[in-house]
């Protein structure tokens, strides 16, 4: 049977993705390094059934490798979809967090309710609440 080992995001910068993920989401950080032989930083943070992987491609000379951010739109492919019990209670701290919310609440009525966010680099993070 296969598990959920990690999800992965590229990031432009390393430390302000860890202050994103771990001050605005409340993630805990597990590990951070770097990687000479690939010229990448990496980051893993805690997920409830596995993590998520943070990466910083640098180059031959330890600068970092210029990033394009992705421009978010529908259907938010590919995206990390986290689990909240309440939704209502999650907007709220998306708010008072100053995290814009990309698109949402939308509802699938009697099944979920769920809302779609950017991280400083514009990846997608959706959190869904089943019904």
């Amino acid at each position: 049977m296969m598990k959920t080992d990690h999800f992965a995001f590229e990031v432009s910068d390393m430390d302000k993705a860890i202050r994103f993920y771990t001050k605005k989401l409340g993630l805990k950080l597990l590990s951070r390094e770097f990687d000479r032989e690939n010229q990448e930083a990496y980051a893993f943070l805690k997920l409830d059934h596995g993590s998520l992987e943070l990466l910083q491609k640098f180059d031959k000379n330890g600068r970092p490798v210029k990033f394009r951010k992705r421009t978010p739109k529908a259907p938010y492919c590919p995206h990390l979809a986290l689990k909240t019990p309440d939704m209502k209670q999650l907007i709220a701290k998306v708010k008072k967090e100053d995290i814009p919310i990309a698109k949402g609440p939308l509802k699938a009525p009697g099944l979920a309710k769920w809302i779609y966010i950017c991280d400083p680099d514009n990846n997608i993070i959706e959190f869904v609440q089943w019904l």
